[in-house]
């Protein structure tokens, strides 16, 4: 029973960036409304690609820190890779605030690459504790380099 509230939290805390970007989403109407106005890449997907996607992606980080948290490896390699974990939520939660909230789309830029290196190195971090946790981290990552193509693009356009 423990290991299922373990996955539980693991998933509640994996979604929290989305529940704070939901806030500044182009689903909030003064979002939306700039966001469409935006000469935007040919690649640029539908709305709801966008929430399917990091409905996927949420729930691959929450299984991949369920496989940290689950491990019994020592504690100071988790606390590394907690860190990490909690700076690229961070980070992704302040993405989406840069771009929507304030729209400041050359400081979500600049987030989004600092974002890309913490990933890669909690992916790092990860492999020895848990390969599959850093295996599951991938798509993750692939979406973030397709967001930074996306983001520039937008920085280039506009």
């Amino acid at each position: 029973m423990r290991k299922f509230w373990t996955f539980i939290l693991a998933i509640v805390i994996s979604f929290i960036p989305g529940i704070i970007g939901g806030f500044f989403s182009p689903m909030s109407p003064g979002a939306n409304v700039w966001y469409n106005g935006l000469n935007q890449s040919v690649l640029t997907p539908n709305g709801w690609v966008f929430m399917i996607a990091w409905l996927i992606l949420y729930t691959l980080l929450g299984i991949s820190l369920f496989l940290i948290m689950n491990n019994d490896k020592t504690r100071q390699s988790k606390s590394g890779a907690y860190s990490l974990f909690v700076i690229q939520m961070c980070l992704n939660a302040l993405w989406t605030y840069l771009f929507f909230g304030v729209q400041m789309v050359g400081g979500a830029l600049l987030t989004l690459v600092a974002l890309i290196v913490i990933t890669i190195w909690m992916m790092v971090v990860f492999k020895p504790i848990s390969r599959a946790a850093s295996f599951l981290v991938w798509p993750y990552l692939l979406w973030l380099c397709f967001a930074l193509y996306l983001n520039g693009v937008i920085l280039m356009l506009n």
